[in-house]
């Protein structure tokens, strides 16, 4: 029988730090909700602004897949394992933290914000060797489809993880119809809408709701308006 989770914009929490807002879809430090854990392997999806010049200070991870998308300005990293980068609009970020890294994450700008979404996923494999990798994407290449940004296989499109999870990015016209199949039995898909808005499976979602689907094997995807954008992905249900 199919499941569904439908949380609303308005519903996840908020830290408002001032030069950080960052609103939580999942039980997040200061945020916790016994029902918003997870949905799946995905622990963690902030929606976070960082005001100019600011940023996060070196802090520790470990045991946890760690992808950063950023919507809006550039984002400086540096870390542990001694990359130094800066990732912009169109590119997607991901850390391996197994055994153990530090980072540090900065708005490079001193005349505007940055926007991004940091997304943690619980791995399948523990204390692994910690990686980085960054690749930059066409965006043309989601204008009506679903790109993908992200996969099991380094040999795929799109960055790789430990998990066996799939992303895609799209941006539709309006009216535009799309059938999500899931790639792996056992998964779901939970989807979360960057712009516009989206009717999936019979479900109206508008900007920034999400919506996690189980126990099915694919979602029929239609969207709102012009312009509207979504980020699909396609994780394991069991941890």
């Amino acid at each position: 029988m199919k499941n569904k989770v439908l949380h609303k914009a308005g519903s996840r929490g908020l830290a408002n730090h001032g030069w950080l807002v960052s609103r939580h879809t999942f039980s997040f430090a200061n945020y916790y909700n016994p029902e918003r854990m997870n949905f799946g392997v995905l622990r963690v999806l902030n929606d976070d602004f960082v005001a100019a010049g600011k940023g996060f200070g070196t802090h520790p991870h470990d045991n946890m897949e760690i992808i950063s998308i950023p919507l809006e300005g550039d984002l400086e990293h540096k870390d542990s394992m001694g990359n130094v980068a800066v990732i912009r609009k169109g590119d997607i970020q991901v850390m391996s933290a197994g055994t153990g890294i530090t980072h540090s994450e900065y708005n490079k700008n001193s005349d505007r914000p940055v926007k991004f979404l940091q997304i943690w996923l619980f791995p399948k494999s523990q204390n692994v060797k910690p990686r980085y990798d960054q690749i930059t994407l066409k965006t043309e290449d989601r204008l009506n489809k679903l790109q993908q940004i992200l996969s099991p296989d380094p040999q795929d499109a799109g960055v790789w993880i430990h998990q066996d999870a799939w992303f895609h990015m799209g941006i539709f016209d309006e009216g535009f119809e799309t059938k999500y199949q899931i790639r792996k039995s056992g998964n779901g898909v939970y989807a979360f809408v960057l712009k516009g808005s989206f009717t999936i499976d019979g479900t109206e979602l508008s900007e920034r709701d999400g919506l996690g689907i189980s126990d099915e094997d694919g979602v029929d995807i239609k969207s709102g308006q012009a312009g509207s954008e979504i980020l699909l992905m396609d994780i394991p249900m069991s941890i």
